[in-house]
C-alpha cells in the first residue's frame, strides 16, 4: 500500500488538531487562571516587582547556587521564547482569526504569566546541585523530586528532546533562515554551511557559551523589532484608536465588523488567540523552566517573577506584531506569513523595502537564537533520560536536523512539532497542578519575609 505525502501531512494535521484543540487550551488556560486566583493575580499585584528583578537581579555570588547569572538565565529563555513564530505565527493568527485574536491572546498570556511563575519557582525549588556548584533542572525534575513520578518526568524530558530535534529547535527555524536570505540573494547552501559552523561553535561550549551569546544578541533584537514597530505606530497613530476597536469588538462579535462572508468567528478568534499566545511565550510547555533553574539565585519565588517578566516581553513582542499587520491592513490580504508582516512593516514606514529588511533582520535573529536555546533544553532533557553518554550523539543529531531544514518540506514537519510540544506540554501542566501547594507556600514565605524585612 502506497501512502503519498499528502495522505501523511493530512493525517498529521488531524492529529495536531486534535492535541491542539480546545480541551489542552482550557488545560492550561484553566490552570494559569487557578494559578492567578490562588496567588492573588501576580501579572498585576507583582508586575513592578518582577520588572525590577528581570532588569536588575544580576547576581554573580559565590553563595548562590547556579551556572550562570539571572539576567543570562532570562536572556537564554528568551532566546528560545522569541522566535519566528512571534513574527510568522501572529501575522498568521491575525490573518485567520481577525482582529479578535490579539484580544484572546491579550486575556490567556494574562493568566499564563501566573503558570511562568509557577514553573520558575518550581526550576529552583527542585533543581539538582552537584557539589561543583553546578546544576540541572526544569519539569523533569520538578516531576520526579516534587511529585515522586519518574515516568512522567522521562515523558517530559522525552518529549522535550523531541521538540528541540524535530520541532521548534531545528528544521524549521534553519529552515526560515535560509528562505529569508534565499530573498537576498544568498544561496541556501551557504546559509547552511555557515549556520552548521556558527550553531555548532556555540553549542558545543554548553550552556555558558549559549548564555554570553544570548545576552549579546536577544536585547539587540528585541529593542530592535519593538523599536521599529513603535515608529511604524508613531507614523500612523490616527488609525491606533480604531484598531483598538476592533480588537475588542471583534473578539465577541467579528462579523459585525468584518462583514458575514469572512467566515470568522468568535470561536474561531478566542481559539486562534489563545494557542498562538500559548506558543509564543512558551508557558505550559516548561521549556523555560530548564533556563530558569541554571541561574545563581536561591529564593524560588524571586525567579518566579524574572520568569514571569520574560513571558511578558514575548507578549510585547506578539502585540507590536500583531498591532502593524492590523494598521497595514484595511482589507484581508492575500499574503500571509512572513510576506504579510514585512508588507505590513513596508507600507506602514511607507518604504516597502525597509520593512522587508526590518522583518528578515529579526527573523534571522529570532530562528537562530530559538536554534541554540532550544539546543540546551533537548540536551538537559536528552541527559536526563538517557545519561551524559548520549549529550555528544544528541549534538550530532540537532546538527544534522539544522543541515536537513532548508532543504525540508516543512509543512509536514510543523505538524508533527506541534503534536510532541502538546505531549510535552500536558506532562508539564500535570506536574503544575500536583505541586500547587508548593508554589503556594513558597510564594507565602517570600512575601511574608519581604514585608517583615521592609
Amino acid at each position: 500500500m502506497r501512502v503519498e505525502t499528502g495522505q501523511i501531512e493530512s493525517f498529521l494535521n488531524t492529529i495536531s488538531g486534535l492535541v491542539w484543540g480546545w480541551p489542552l487550551i482550557i488545560f492550561i488556560t484553566g490552570t494559569g487562571i487557578y494559578f492567578s486566583i490562588k496567588l492573588g493575580l501576580p501579572s498585576f499585584s507583582k508586575l513592578k516587582l518582577s520588572l525590577k528583578y528581570a532588569v536588575a537581579e544580576n547576581t554573580h555570588s559565590r553563595a548562590n547556587a547556579g551556572n550562570i547569572s539571572v539576567f543570562a538565565s532570562l536572556c537564554t529563555s528568551l532566546s528560545a521564547t522569541l522566535g519566528t513564530g512571534n513574527i510568522v505565527g501572529i501575522s498568521v493568527a491575525v490573518a485567520v482569526g481577525g482582529p479578535g485574536s490579539l484580544f484572546w491572546l491579550w486575556i490567556s498570556s494574562l493568566f499564563s504569566l501566573a503558570i511562568k511563575y509557577a514553573e520558575g519557582v518550581l526550576a529552583i525549588k527542585y533543581r539538582k546541585v552537584e557539589k561543583n556548584g553546578s546544576v540541572a533542572g526544569g519539569p523533569m525534575y520538578y516531576i520526579r523530586l516534587g511529585l515522586n513520578n519518574a515516568v512522567l518526568a522521562k515523558i517530559f524530558a522525552f518529549f522535550g528532546m523531541m521538540v528541540a530535534l524535530i520541532g521548534i529547535g531545528t528544521i524549521a527555524q534553519s529552515n526560515s533562515i535560509a528562505v529569508t536570505l534565499s530573498s537576498f540573494g544568498t544561496p541556501i547552501i551557504v546559509t547552511t554551511v555557515v549556520l552548521i559552523i556558527v550553531v555548532g561553535m556555540i553549542t558545543m561550549g554548553g550552556l555558558r557559551r549559549i548564555s554570553i551569546v544570548a545576552e549579546k544578541i536577544v536585547p539587540v533584537m528585541t529593542i530592535f523589532y519593538i523599536g521599529a514597530a513603535i515608529l511604524v505606530l508613531a507614523l500612523n497613530i490616527t488609525r491606533l484608536p480604531h484598531i483598538l476597536y476592533s480588537i475588542v469588538c471583534c473578539a465577541f462579535s467579528p462579523r459585525s465588523i468584518l462583514g458575514g462572508g469572512t467566515g470568522i468567528t468568535a470561536t474561531i478568534a478566542a481559539s486562534v488567540g489563545a494557542s498562538r499566545g500559548i506558543f509564543s511565550h512558551e508557558a505550559g510547555l516548561g521549556s523555560a523552566a530548564i533556563a530558569a533553574a541554571a541561574a545563581k539565585i536561591n529564593s524560588p519565588a524571586k525567579q518566579g517573577l524574572v520568569s514571569m517578566a520574560g513571558a511578558l516581553l514575548s507578549v510585547i513582542v506578539c502585540t507590536m506584531t500583531g498591532l502593524v499587520v492590523l494598521i497595514a491592513t484595511d482589507t484581508p490580504s492575500p499574503l500571509e506569513g512572513a510576506m504579510l508582516t514585512s508588507w505590513a512593516f513596508g507600507h506602514g514606514l511607507g518604504m516597502p523595502e525597509l520593512g522587508k529588511f526590518i522583518v528578515g533582520f529579526s527573523i534571522i535573529l529570532f530562528a537562530f537564537t530559538t536554534i541554540i536555546g532550544w539546543n540546551y533544553y533537548g540536551e538537559q532533557c536528552t541527559q536526563f533520560v538517557f545519561g551524559n553518554k548520549a549529550i555528544i550523539p544528541y549534538k550530532i543529531l540537532f546538527i544534522f536536523f539544522i543541515a536537513l531544514g532548508p532543504f525540508f518540506r516543512i509543512h509536514s514537519i510543523l505538524s508533527l512539532a506541534d503534536i510532541v510540544t502538546g505531549f510535552m506540554a500536558i506532562s508539564n501542566i500535570i506536574g503544575l497542578i500536583g505541586l500547587r501547594n508548593i508554589v503556594s507556600q513558597e510564594t507565602n514565605t517570600y512575601f511574608s519575609n519581604l514585608i517583615n524585612h521592609d
